[in-house]
Order: C-alpha cells, then sequence, then structure tokens
C-alpha cells in the first residue's frame, strides 16, 4: 500500500471554477482574488485580508510594514520552517530565536522576556503544525515591551486560542496556501489585519506599489511582484468552503493515531486544551535510542510518506555560521528536529491507509540504534 505524506483537497469544483477563470482572460488581480480575501477576513474575523503569492511573501511584507530594517532585532521560535527566520534576514534585521515547548513545538512564552532587548521590533510566534501557540500569554508580554505581534500562521487556517481565531490576535496574521496545508491554491498566502493603513501598505507593495486610489496608476514605492493569479485564488475559493470539514477529517484521523498508535519508542504531540489546531501534520518525536533516519528509511519502504518537521533554524548552516549558534543553545528545538517525525494526514485518507500507518508504525522493531 502507497500512503502519501499529504495529498491536497481539490475536487472537481475546484477545477471548473479554475477553467472558468481561464476562460474569461482575467487572471490576475480580479474577482476571485476580492472573494478569497473576504473570505478569509470573515473566517477569521477581521477587517482585512490581502493575498500575495507566498506565505513567505506574507512575512516580509508584515516586517517591512512595521519598519522592521537593519539594527533591529525580531523574536522567533527556534523550530519552525526555515522561512520564519530568513524573512528577517531579508528585511535587514536579526532573528533571536527561543526555545520550544515539547508538546506543541511552540515557542516557549515563557523565555520570550529574556530575548527581548532594546533593538527588538517585534514578536513573531508561529502557529506550528496548526497547534496554536498561547497567544494571551504572548500578548500580554507584547503589550507591556509595545511591541506588534506578527503570528506566522502559515499551518494554522482555522485554528483558535481560547475561541478566538489564530491571525486575529496579533496586529497582523500570515497564512500560507502551500499544498501541504488544508486548503491550497498551489503557492501563494493571505495577510490578515484591522489595521486599515496595513493592508493598504500589502496591497501596494504586492503590486510593484502601485497606489490607484486617485484613479491613476501612480508609483508610491519601490514594492514587489508578489501577486497571487486569479488561477489560484479560484483552486482554493471552493476549498475555503468545506475547511471546517476537511479540519473534522483530520481530526477523525488524529484521534485514530492517538488511540492506537503504540507510543513504546515516541512521544505523541499534545496540542493545548485551551487551542483547536487544525491538524496540518501529526509529529511525533522518537526517543534518543531510535535513530531518525533508520526510522524514516523504514517508512519509506513500507510505502509510507514521511518526513522530519522542520528545522532547528539555529543550526542550519547559514544562521551557525554567521551567528555562531550551537543545538546546546536550544535543546528542546533541536530534539524535535532531530528527532521528530511526520505521519501522513489528510482529509480524503482512507480507513485502510490509516490503519495501515498504524499497524506499520507499530510493528516497528529496530530500537536500539544510536542517533547517527
Amino acid at each position: 500500500m502507497q500512503v502519501p505524506l499529504a495529498f491536497p483537497s481539490i475536487d472537481q469544483n475546484d477545477i471548473e471554477n479554475v477553467i472558468r477563470v481561464l476562460q474569461s482572460g482575467q487572471l490576475v488581480q480580479g474577482s476571485q482574488i476580492k472573494l478569497l480575501e473576504k473570505a478569509v477576513a470573515a473566517l477569521i474575523g477581521v477587517e482585512h485580508a490581502v493575498a500575495v503569492s507566498s506565505g513567505t511573501a506574507t512575512l516580509h511584507l508584515a516586517l517591512l510594514s512595521l519598519g522592521v530594517g537593519p539594527g533591529d532585532e525580531v523574536v522567533v521560535p527556534a523550530f519552525s520552517y526555515v522561512a520564519t527566520a530568513n524573512v528577517v534576514e531579508l528585511a535587514g534585521a536579526k532573528p533571536v530565536f527561543v526555545d520550544i515547548l515539547l508538546d506543541t513545538f511552540n515557542i516557549d512564552p515563557y523565555r520570550i522576556e529574556a530575548a527581548i532587548t532594546p533593538r527588538t521590533k517585534a514578536l513573531m510566534p508561529v502557529h506550528e503544525f496548526g497547534y496554536p501557540a498561547d497567544m494571551e500569554r504572548i500578548i500580554e508580554i507584547a503589550d507591556r515591551y509595545s511591541l506588534p505581534v506578527v503570528e506566522d500562521a502559515a499551518c494554522a487556517l482555522g485554528a483558535e486560542w481560547k475561541g478566538r481565531k489564530v491571525g486575529a490576535w496579533g496586529k497582523i496574521g500570515s497564512f500560507s496556501l502551500h499544498p501541504r496545508k488544508a486548503v491550497t491554491s498551489g503557492e501563494g498566502g493571505v495577510l490578515t489585519t484591522n489595521d486599515s493603513n496595513l493592508a493598504k501598505f500589502f496591497s501596494i507593495m504586492r503590486n510593484h506599489g502601485i497606489d490607484n486610489a486617485s484613479g491613476v496608476m501612480d508609483f508610491v514605492a519601490a514594492g514587489f511582484n508578489y501577486r497571487m493569479t486569479d488561477i489560484q485564488a479560484a483552486l482554493v475559493v471552493g476549498q475555503l468552503k468545506r475547511l471546517k470539514t476537511i479540519i473534522a477529517k483530520r481530526n477523525v484521523i488524529m484521534d485514530c493515531y492517538d488511540k492506537e498508535l503504540k507510543p513504546r519508542f515516541f512521544q505523541k504531540p499534545k496540542p493545548p486544551l485551551n487551542g483547536r489546531t487544525t491538524w496540518q501534520s501529526y509529529h511525533i518525536v522518537l526517543n534518543d535510542d531510535v535513530a531518525q533516519t533508520r526510522f524514516l528509511h523504514f517508512l519509506t519502504e513500507k510505502g509510507i510518506g514521511a518526513n522530519y518537521g522542520a528545522q532547528c533554524i539555529p543550526v542550519q548552516t547559514y544562521y551557525r555560521k554567521k551567528y555562531g549558534y550551537t543545538s546546546v543553545e536550544f535543546p528542546v528545538a533541536y530534539r524535535a528536529f532531530s528527532q521528530g517525525v511526520v505521519l501522513p494526514i489528510f482529509d480524503s485518507m482512507t480507513e485502510n491507509q490509516v490503519s495501515y500507518v498504524i499497524e506499520t508504525v507499530n510493528n516497528y522493531k529496530d530500537l536500539i540504534h544510536v542517533i547517527q
């Protein structure tokens, strides 16, 4: 049996929506973009949503809108996809890493204050794998230091913390529509905010710095080509209407994993009781005496798509060489990276596929290998 790591939730209606856009000739900045933005704003419960070309572009624009630049620092978790820190570098600032909690893989809120300096310009927590971070505590710290919060909710569209959607807690929310996410436009991202000035900035900067407010095309900034196409927007608009169902199906799979996987040689994820997760990934952490590479190879041989979940960013070559970080400084993040494995989870997984993954993992016998 073959079980991919992920599979997009695209149906025939989504395909027909794309065909209609192709036939219309209006491929960029058309009606589908507006529909998408309206739908996301309503879902998150904010005034504005602005669609762009990728989740990385959302974060880049978010930092630029806050004036982040050379000499500044941005607090980020040490465990995330590397784009979280890359955008800080692209803005000319320095990412300041904070270790994580192993249960949720999110930034440890009780370590944030120690990372804040007079140069800190923003806090950028990540809702890793769709598990909501402790936004109440993070906002409390941000308010105390008068710092804006950018929520990297790339994996967490639809997730909640204490009944409030992620992406609505901070000054800016950032979402990705990559194929690994619950809904996808292929590539794409959406910014959310209640600040009309920020929304205008995002709209101008995504489109070469053009401001059409006066009815005349005026280049008011050196902007980017960060536009999402209407083809991409059309693909995802229909999926958004099914998001609750998609998340519910992922929760059923998670329940099966949680009940039937035998944690003899790994730790299961423990999302917070105060939140609702989208289950973008089901991430386990192997015991120290189990080699990650061997276990991944075993799953691959059995036809199961699996991978490590995210990076311990400070020890990646670029950051290690530039700042001299070591794994000792971020032990939890490094363990999540070096011993973490993501198991398949997607809404169209069959019962047989779920059972096969569970049976295969439970039958793994090779527990004596040391980490290579």
